[in-house]
């Protein structure tokens, strides 16, 4: 049997809710558990479930600069507010091109 064109008009594929499943469901954020929970209230970190990540050999000399300088003051006016470009091409003077 398959749903009328109007049934089949209301039925979509949304993102699943708490509100559409049975009690107890608990959705989650995917970022998956690096311990456990004692009795006590406590939280124990399992070191084998601990995430390591691998920095490749060509990034240990890599110089990164701060995208937002220490230097940089925010205009007076609230007025006006902070453009983008202009942003942009205040860090670009005040960094340099790189």
């Amino acid at each position: 049997m398959k749903p009328s064109a109007a049934l089949y008009s209301r039925l979509r594929r949304l993102p699943l809710s708490t509100k559409q499943v049975s009690n107890g469901f608990y959705k989650g954020t995917g970022s998956g558990a690096m311990g456990r929970h004692t009795k006590h209230g406590g939280y124990v970190i399992e070191w084998q479930k601990v995430r390591n990540y691998i920095v490749p050999e060509g990034l240990k000399d890599f110089k990164l600069t701060p995208f937002v300088t220490e230097t940089f003051t925010p205009p007076k006016s609230r007025k006006l507010g902070v453009n983008g470009r202009a942003y942009l091409k205040k860090w670009k003077q005040e960094n340099g091109s790189d």
